[in-house]
Formats: structure tokens, sequence, C-alpha cells
């Protein structure tokens, strides 16, 4: 057992081979151990090799989701080896064979995989200064390429948050904030000349010329190492994957890593998965469509065509007096089962009996769901309708084959309807007849033998026999057989009731067997509709994500956005969605940009609400561009290319970046990236280093950004000086957010207003912080003395402007007085070097 337990091994060196026994998956040695670390189980030996004690330990075949969902989280993959032979006619150990292969980037079983967000697999293959990426939700079977720099493929992979990464053998991971299991493959896996024919030889295409990816050799060497690398792991052709899209920059509304972080999309700045936008906006009836909406929220797109659709399908499904209403909607969508991960388990031959129940079920929907879009005028909801068109051949075979609620898994049996096939109905009737049958015999034999207390009985042990007691024994006729001698009777078996035994014991595993052979016609049958299911899925999913989004702009007060040719970016009474779910009172603010007024220079005190502000302006353009509807009275929206943020402070230290190194390398991201059309938000530039270093860089880049870039800016600080660019450039407008202070109190008003603030409030904000208040009382009476020093009383400090100290009469100094003698134009060049020696000494003494 233990030589073919190194032979499967040997196969999957680098992942945990669960190695089934009977009712376990065992482990043995290294992964014994690594696996008791893990999941918390029992390590212990069994036998010994070269004298020494086999590690093991091992996990319930039955219950194996729940420790597989544990290992898969932790990064690990998992090759799970069945026995495939028949125990009664093998010699020595039964055969066994991997026939899966679990890792973090391959999942298709619900049980491991999260409700609401994709589980991807990519792939990077470099090729000079461009890296190819290629991703794969297996649980969809939806390929994407693209291609970008190679100095942006860490934050491109950042972006897609990939579960696990292929990589050449000879190429370096990136450093990823939230790194992936990394998975290297021979480099030769990534020819791209290779990609293109398996490529074509799965779509089952001539060549890739339909699909738009000419020129994209990186990519496609990494969309061919990823299939190759699925094919291997599924042990299967992957018919689900049956095309491939490509993504490029100018489709979408660009956001780096950063900036998904700060607005807080889908993850909170802490991690958690609320409150934030999409745990706000997410009111769907189904996984798919909380799928659905996530994409959307981390893909706005470009294409106002596109945009101006879901707007409409959002407009008509939350009219109160239409006949498409979003409630409607989303009672017929309740019920729905995963369709697109139904499918791709189907294609996969891997589909539970019942996932295909739950399809049934869904698909009993479609007729009422397709007439209630029917009368819809709007594009994406006639869009909705045609791929939601009913489907009753599938339908009938589904409800015609399956039980009402099959078995969790076909081995239970119990999954084919009664009266669906014959045979099986027979040898059902064999197991569940066997009581009448006993009564019938044992009512005739009595008869016969004229024994009057014979019994026919049954029990595991012994099978079938006819028990006659000792004193009745001379009447017992000469076909009886004796089978077992009991104290007080004798029981006996006789040709017919061996025959009986024969095929009533036989009935139970010719049940299993031919139901499994049933329900394998019925995934056959179900892989010709792949592609219409996958229709289905694509459909319902999109329906569901708008529904969700005309409920959230009901309950929520929202308003549709109004897409503008000219640049110009105007909010009324624009919100916060996620802040306003947090507070009793919100209070709403208007942003107004354009050519004329692109940089809005925002000051105020500490916990004035500025970022709030800047957040919520860039979450309302977000929301417009993935169609949705946004908090605010109107907003008119211009083009927009990208959203970048610089906010708030931490480090990287695995990565070797104090705080201040991050804040500037954000800050050289959006400075060399930025164009005309993008939205910039940065908070605090500068903070992490001295006052002077920090103005200055501050003073540099918001200038850049207003008279280089000359992009959408919202530049928040507490640098009052930079106030001053406001007169110096146009394009700059100063506000602020202002707050009242009565005695040691300060009360935050959180509405924006024209001009430059006056004071910052840190030292009341750290008294309401909990700062002792010693500690606050020192602080009051040393900045007191800091702006005696400093300025005039009531005037803003300007380190623009030398201090009061500095502008006094100056020290006389021999050096300057010599300098000033000077007249270079008047010297010749034996007088020019004796000059110089003399400032030289005059240098030095100083000094």
């Amino acid at each position: 057992m233990m030589q073919q337990y190194f032979a499967l091994k040997a196969g999957y060196p680098d992942m945990l081979l669960f190695y089934r026994m009977g009712d376990f998956y065992e482990m043995f040695f290294a992964d014994a151990e690594r696996a008791a670390k893990l999941l918390d189980i029992t390590l212990t030996t069994r036998g010994a090799t070269a004298g020494q004690p086999i590690r093991m330990a091992g996990v319930p075949f039955h219950s194996v989701e729940q420790y597989l969902a544990k290992l898969v989280k932790a990064g690990e993959s998992v090759a799970i080896c069945e026995q495939v032979g028949d125990v009664a006619t093998s010699k020595g150990p039964v055969e066994r064979r991997v026939t899966r292969i679990v890792t973090p980037g391959t999942l298709t079983d619900s049980a491991l995989l999260p409700a609401t967000r994709e589980s991807l697999l990519a792939a990077a293959y470099v090729a000079g200064s461009t890296a190819g990426i290629a991703w794969l939700s297996l649980a969809s079977g939806r390929l994407r390429v693209t291609e970008v720099p190679r100095i942006r493929l860490a934050a491109e992979l950042e972006r897609l948050q990939v579960a696990e990464l292929l990589l050449p053998d000879d190429l370096e991971a990136p450093v990823i904030r939230e790194a992936p299991s990394v998975r290297k493959l021979e480099a030769w896996r990534f020819d791209p000349e290779g990609a293109k024919r398996d490529l074509a030889k799965q779509f089952g295409t001539a060549d890739l010329s339909g699909y738009g990816v000419e020129g994209l050799e990186a990519a496609l060497g990494a969309a061919g190492a990823l299939l190759g690398y699925c094919r291997h792991t599924q042990q299967s052709a992957l018919p689900h994957v049956t095309g491939l899209a490509v993504e490029r920059e100018s489709e979408f509304v660009q956001m780096d890593a950063p900036t998904r972080r700060n607005l807080e999309i889908t993850e909170t700045i802490a991690g958690a998965d609320s409150p934030t936008l999409f745990s706000l906006l997410d009111r769907c009836a189904s996984s798919m469509g909380s799928r659905r909406l996530r994409h959307w929220l981390h893909h706005p797109l470009r294409d106002t065509v596109v945009l101006r659709q879901r707007q409409g399908a959002i407009a008509a499904l939350a009219d109160r007096q239409a006949t498409v209403r979003h409630p409607h909607v989303a009672a017929e969508l309740r019920g729905w089962s995963d369709v697109e991960r139904i499918t791709s388990r189907i294609a996969l031959r891997n589909a539970r009996p019942r996932d295909l129940a739950g399809l049934r079920d869904t698909l009993a929907t479609l007729p009422g769901l397709h007439e209630l879009l029917a009368s819809s005028a709007q594009p994406a909801l006639e869009q909705a309708a045609r791929a939601l068109q009913p489907v009753p051949a599938i339908h009938a075979r589904l409800a015609a084959t399956l039980q009402d609620e099959p078995a969790a898994v076909i081995r239970e049996g119990g999954v084919i309807r009664d009266g669906f096939d014959t045979e099986l109905d027979e040898l059902r009737a064999i197991q569940n007849d066997c009581s009448a049958f006993l009564l019938e015999m044992e009512k005739r034999e009595r008869e016969r033998t004229g024994i009057a207390n014979l019994r026919v009985e049954f029990n595991r042990v012994h099978g079938f026999f006819i028990e006659v007691t000792q004193g009745q024994l001379d009447k017992v006729p000469v076909e009886y057989k004796r089978r077992q001698t009991m104290k007080n009777a004798e029981r006996f078996i006789t040709p017919e009731l061996k025959a009986f035994e024969d095929k009533a014991l036989a009935a139970g595993d010719r049940a299993l067997a031919r139901e499994k052979e049933l329900y394998e016609a019925l995934l056959d049958e179900l892989g010709t509709h792949v592609v219409r299911l996958q229709e289905i899925a694509d459909g319902g999913a999109g329906l569901d994500a708008l529904a969700a989004l005309a409920a959230s702009a009901e309950s929520l007060g929202l308003s549709c956005p109004e897409f503008i040719s000219e640049d110009c970016f105007e909010i009324r009474e624009g919100r916060h969605l996620v802040v306003e779910s947090q507070v009793d009172a919100f209070i709403p603010n208007d942003t107004d940009l354009s050519r004329s007024r692109q940089l809005l220079l925002i000051t105020g005190p500490n916990m004035g609400g500025k970022s709030t502000y800047m957040r919520q302006v860039a979450q309302i353009a977000l929301l417009a561009y993935c169609g949705a509807f946004v908090p605010a009275a109107s907003a008119r929206i211009g083009p927009i290319d990208r959203i970048f943020t610089r906010i708030g402070a931490s480090d990287d230290l695995a990565g070797g970046r104090s705080t201040f190194m991050v804040e500037m390398t954000e800050a050289a991201t959006i400075l060399n990236n930025a164009t005309t059309r993008s939205l910039v938000l940065v908070d605090e530039i500068g903070r992490g280093t001295s006052t002077f270093d920090g103005l200055a860089l501050a003073y540099a880049i918001a200038r850049h950004l207003a008279e280089t870039t000359r992009c959408y800016t919202l530049f928040a600080t507490h640098y009052f000086e930079l106030t001053q660019l406001a007169t110096a450039l146009t394009n700059i407008a100063n506000v602020h957010l202002d707050a009242v202070e009565h005695k040691d109190r300060i009360v935050f008003l959180h509405k924006l207003e024209g001009g430059p603030a006056d004071k910052s409030y840190g030292i009341h904000v750290a008294h309401l912080a909990g700062i002792p208040k010693e500690v606050v009382r020192t602080a009051r009476k040393h900045l007191g003395e800091l702006e005696q020093h400093l300025r005039p009383a009531g005037a803003q400090p300007d380190l623009f402007s030398a201090p009061a100290a500095a502008v006094a009469e100056p020290e006389v100094s021999p050096l300057h007085d010599a300098l000033d003698e000077i007249r270079p134009d008047e010297l010749s060049p034996r007088e020019a070097l004796e000059a110089l020696y003399k400032l030289k000494r005059l240098a030095d003494d100083e000094a």
C-alpha cells in the first residue's frame, strides 16, 4: 500500500495527497504533519519504514469539504485520490487514482466558494517590457486577458484580487499587498504560438481572429498556460470555457489598488465586509446577482451607451407605475439557484443531485419572468428577456428524471424519480416488497407442509431462512437444506428462497448502479445545453443586479446622473452613502468642477469632514460610471478616464517602505498617470516629513496638478500657506469645511463654504479623543507662545514669508562685504584667483 502511495505522491510533490482508505482520507509523513497543524486534527503513527514510525493523519470522507475549505483558505492545494478498482477482484491494494485536484484558484464546489465573490485563477507572462495577464473564473467559465506595462504587473494583479497565480519558473513573483497562492510552471508552457493553437482548439475555431487578440502575444502565452493547468487539475476538457474577452484600458474608468481601498467599495480599510458601498447596495435575490454587482462596482465603464441603458432599466424597475417593478423581479429571482456555478459543474461532470434539482426549480420560473419582462421597452430589460426565454425541454427532462427532493449525493440513492425507468422500478420493488413476499411464502409453505408454526424471516447476518421448531422437524420436506442449527429450532433454505435472496441482496447494489447510470446520462444530455444555460445565468445575474440598484435608488433617495460631453463635474446636495448609513443626520454638499475651476483647495478643522466630502465625490463618480443612480439631488458629469486617491497614512514594512515612502509612491503614480480627464483626490500630502519639506512638496504637487496635468482635483490640506495658490492660478479655488467654537467646545458644521479656513482645531480634536487634560492645557499654552512669535494676533501663519525675527537688522558679515566689492566683469584672471582665495579664507574664519 505504501508503494502505491509513494507512486501517487511523486506526481504531486507540492500538494497534500488525500489517500482514500475506507471511510477516511489519510495523509502520511510530512503531509500528515502539515495537515495536523492546519486542520487541528490528531497526528498518529501506523507501521514503520526504515525503523521509523509512519506519521499519519486523516479526515472522514463524508465531511471532507469542510476540511478542504480550511486548507484552501490557508493557500494549500490538495490532490484527492480515490479507489477506482473493484475490491472483490483486486489482488493486493485496490487500484487508486487522483480524480480531483483542489487549488485556491480552481474551485467549483459551492461548499468551498464564497457566494458573493469570484475565485480567480490568473497567469502572468512577461515579454520584454510588456506583461500579459490571463484570468479565469472556473466556476463561471469566463476567460479574460489583458496586457500592461511590466512595471504595472503587481498593481494589475492586486486589482484583480486573484486567489492563485501561475508564473513561469524563471519569473520572480511580484510583491502584492494580499499575495495569492503562487505556483511556478515550466517556461515552455507559456509559449504564445502553442497557446494560439491550444486556444483555437478549445474554442472550436480555425484561429483566434474573431476574439480581437492580434498582437497580444504575452497575454496569449499566459492564457495557454492557464488553460493547460486547469485541464490538469480538473481532469477535464473544460467544455464551458467557450471563448475569451480582451480587457482594454480604454473600456473602463481605471482605479489603482490604493483607490479601491480608500473608496471602500467592497471592503473597509480595516478589511471588513461592511459597511461598504457594496454592502449597502447589495439587495440581490441571488448570489449570481451579487457577484455581478460586485463586478460592476470594480469595473466602471466609459461607454455611455451601455450606462444609459442600465439607467433606463433601473428607472423602469423603480417606477411605481410600471408593470415591471423590482419587487416583482426580486420575487421571481428569490428562489433561483446559482445557475452559473451549477452549469460549470455540469460541464465538469461534478454536479450533484441537489444542484440539478435547484436548476430544475430555477428553470420553472422562466415563463413567468419572461412574461414579466416582455412588456418593457428598455433595451437592457429586453436583452434580459431574450436571455431568459423558457427552455421547456430541459426543464421537462429534469422534472421527469429527478425526485422532488433528491439525496445529497448519488451514492446514497434516492435520486431518480419513481416511474422514470422500468428496470430501476423493478429493483426498488424487490427491495421494498420483501415483506410481502416473505408473508406470502410463509402462508404457502405452512399449507403445503402442515407445519403451523413455520416462519420465513430475514436478518443481516444469515440472510433469508425458513425456521422450524425441533418438534416439527419430521415434517420438513426433503428439498429444505439446513442453513443453521439453533437451540430449539433449525433454519433452512430452499432453491426458491435462495433465488429470491440473491435477487433481493443484489437489488440494492444494482439499483445504485442503475441510478448512477441514469444520472450520468442526464449529465451527458445537460452538457449539450451548457451554452444556453450560461446565457440564462448571465441574463439572470444582470437582471438581479439591476433590480438591486433600483431597490437601492428607491430606498436611499438616489437620483439619475446626467452624462454630458463638456468637461464638467456638477453635483447638487451630494452625500456619502456609507457615512450617511452610520450617522443620525448627514449634511449634503455641492461640488462644482470645470476647466476654469479644476482644483478645489480644501481646508478646515480635523474631523470637519474633508475626507468624507472628497470620498463622496469619488463614490458618486464611480456609481455614475457603473450605470447606477447616485446619492445626490442631481449630478451632471463629464467624461472621466481615471480615479486616483492619496488618502490616509499607512506603511509597507514588509516591502521596506515607510509611511512617507508609501505616500510619495502613491503621489508619483498620480503625477505620472493622471490626465486632463482624471478625478484626483489628495488628502494631507506631505505629513510624513518635516514641516518645510512637506509644505514644499504639497505646494509643488498641487501646482503641477493644476498647471500641468489640469485634472479634476480635490486637494485637502492643513498647510494654510497653500491657499495663496488660488491667487496665483485662476483654475484653483479655496473652499473650507467650517466649525464653530464655544468656550472649550467645538461644533463641526460639515458644510462646504467658499474661501480658506481660519483654524485647524487640532487641540480640540485631541481633547475629544481623550488626551489627558494636562497634556491639552500644555499644548494650548505652547500654541499661544508659537503664535506670538510667528504672527500678529489673529493672523494665519505664513511660512512663505520670513518671520519677524528674520527680517530685523542683518548682522554685518565680512564675507558678504567682500562679495559686494567684487565686480566679476572687471577682474583679470589673476585678480579673480586672488579674490577666490580671499573668499575662501573669510568663509573658513566664519565657520
